[in-house]
C-alpha cells in the first residue's frame, strides 16, 4: 500500500518505520522540508517528502501532527480523491493546543479535526502511548497482544486503517462511529492502558464523556508535576488509576 505520513514526531516516525517494515511504500514529511528528515527517511526505509507529496498517489493518508495545527492542512488536502483514506492520531490538551470551544463543549475531537480539513477521518493509534507503539507490538496470535480502538463513519476507510494497526503489531478494534470516538479520548480507561481486547471492548463501554476531560486534565497535572520522572510502567497504572 502507498502511504503518506505528514507529521515525525514519536508518533509518526514510528509509523513510518513499522510500515515500512511490513512492506508498505512510505512517504514521510514534516512541517519544515525533506532534508531535514533525510537522515530518519534513510534509516527507516521511507520517502522524505514535502506535504503536498505525501499525500499524492497515495491509498492512505495518516495525520500526526499537533492537534491544533489542522486548521492549516485544509488546502493540503483539498484535492485528495475520496477513496484515499485519512486517519487522525491526534489528541487535544488545552494547556498544549489552546482551548477550543466547541471540543471542550463535548464535539468529539475526530469529528472535529474531519470539520477542519473539509475530510473525514477514522480515528486510529491516538490511544497509545509512543513508548508502547514503538517496542511493544506483537505477532498475531500472542497472549499478551495489546488492542487498540479504531473509529470512524466509513465501513471500508476502517478496514484499511484496521489492517494497518495489525500491521504495526496490535489488535484492532472496530470502535464505532465517529461521534463514538470520544470513548478513545484522552481521560477514558481505552487511552494509553496497554489493555487487551476483551478488556479494551470493556473499557470503550466504561467511559465517561463528562469524567473523561477531568480525568485528562488531572492526569497532565501529575505528569507535569516538578522533579517528576515517571516510568513508562508508571505512566500507565496512572492511566488505569485515573479512570478506573
Amino acid at each position: 500500500m502507498k502511504i503518506g505520513i505528514i507529521g515525525a514526531g514519536n508518533i509518526g516516525a514510528t509509523l513510518a518505520r513499522k510500515l515500512a517494515a511490513c512492506g508498505h511504500e512510505v512517504k514521510l514529511a514534516n512541517s519544515k522540508s525533506p532534508h531535514t528528515l533525510e537522515d530518519l527517511a534513510n534509516k527507516i526505509g521511507v520517502h522524505a517528502v514535502t506535504k503536498e507529496d505525501a499525500v499524492s498517489d497515495v491509498d492512505a493518508i495518516i495525520l500526526s501532527i499537533p492537534f491544533a495545527k489542522y486548521p492549516d492542512l485544509r488546502q493540503t488536502l483539498s484535492r485528495i480523491p475520496e477513496k484515499v483514506v485519512i486517519i487522525d492520531t491526534s489528541n487535544y490538551y488545552p494547556g498544549r493546543d489552546g482551548p477550543i470551544k466547541e471540543v471542550d463543549d463535548g464535539k468529539p475531537e475526530s469529528v472535529w479535526v474531519s470539520e477542519q480539513i473539509g475530510r473525514p477521518v477514522v480515528k486510529a493509534w491516538n490511544a497509545v502511548l509512543a513508548a508502547t507503539l514503538a517496542g511493544h507490538g506483537q505477532p498475531v496470535g500472542a497472549s499478551s497482544r495489546i488492542a487498540l480502538p479504531v473509529a470512524g463513519g466509513d465501513i471500508n476507510a476502517e478496514a484499511i486503517a484496521q489492517d494497518l494497526v495489525e500491521d504495526t503489531g496490535f489488535t484492532a478494534l472496530a470502535a464505532g462511529s465517529l461521534e463514538d470516538s470520544w470513548r478513545q479520548q484522552p481521560g477514558t480507561p481505552a487511552y494509553c492502558t496497554e489493555l487487551k481486547l476483551p478488556e479494551l471492548k470493556s473499557a470503550l463501554c466504561a467511559a465517561d464523556k463528562l469524567r473523561a476531560p477531568q480525568n485528562r486534565d488531572a492526569l497532565m497535572t501529575r505528569f507535569m508535576t516538578p522533579g517528576s520522572n515517571f516510568t513508562h510502567e508508571e505512566i500507565v497504572a496512572m492511566n488505569r488509576e485515573q479512570t478506573a
